[in-house]
């Protein structure tokens, strides 16, 4: 099954959703960018808000790598480096599914100023 997730992926959207599941806005802003890459052994992922900041401003930034592995259903990667630190030595855990030539990763749900958020994050093979 990793066979399917090998390559360089694009994210192409990212959809919030309160627990009611209506959409809310994501902390990636209304033009998220990312890009992650799948070796054999091995994925790094580099996502967040493009849009510049504003003065005072910070806006949304993560990336992380490291050994990876996925059943069919679910991701999981060992994070050996990242940003924020947080997540060094932590699990990342996604459920995955396919929808044509697109992958959706649905992390945990997490809080989002105040706010439970079901996140699906959708990507676009490029390489």
């Amino acid at each position: 099954m990793k066979e399917k997730m090998i390559g360089i992926w694009r994210l192409v959207q990212v959809t919030a959703r309160d627990p009611e599941g209506r959409i809310i806005p994501s902390e990636f802003g209304p033009t998220p960018i990312g890009t992650v890459q799948f070796d054999a052994e091995r994925m790094m992922a580099a996502l967040g808000d493009s849009r510049p900041p504003a003065a005072g401003e910070t806006r949304f930034w993560v990336a992380y790598t490291g050994v990876w592995d996925f059943d069919g259903t679910v991701l999981s990667t060992r994070v050996d480096a990242a940003h924020p630190a947080n997540r060094i030595g932590t699990d990342q855990v996604r459920q995955v599914r396919f929808e044509g030539a697109r992958v959706v990763l649905q992390p945990p749900l997490r809080m989002v100023k105040g706010v439970v958020n079901h996140l699906e994050l959708a990507w676009e093979k490029v390489g």
